[in-house]
């Protein structure tokens, strides 16, 4: 699927709007749990090379993100060959309704 990291990065380079998050390194368990508080809850840890759902967990506590921050890395790491991760802002509205929503005010 390619790598998010650089994705966004070139996205906000070329002052695209994306969704508000934490695109460098993250070292450990308490560095994800700075990064998500920094950013706000609830947080989605997501693969660098992810695609289809794998490595992907949301947070919306200090300690979802400890654990969900050693989960994504292994599943990415197992799913993609790369457990590189980011964090970035996650709506409450499931990704369901809002494609629906996004469709019904459109339409005409």
């Amino acid at each position: 699927m390619g790598d998010k990291i650089e994705s966004k990065k070139a996205a906000a380079k070329a002052n695209v709007s994306t969704v508000p998050g934490h695109l460098g390194v993250i070292e450990d368990e308490k560095h994800a749990v700075k990064i998500a508080d920094e950013i706000g809850y609830p947080v989605m840890i997501k693969a660098s090379a992810g695609g289809g759902g794998k490595g992907m967990r949301i947070a919306h506590s200090t300690s979802e993100v400890a654990e969900g921050f050693g989960l994504a890395k292994a599943e990415a790491k197992s799913s993609f060959g790369d457990d590189r991760v980011f964090i970035e802002k996650s709506s409450s509205i499931p990704a369901t309704l809002k494609s629906r929503c996004s469709a019904t005010s459109t339409a005409t």
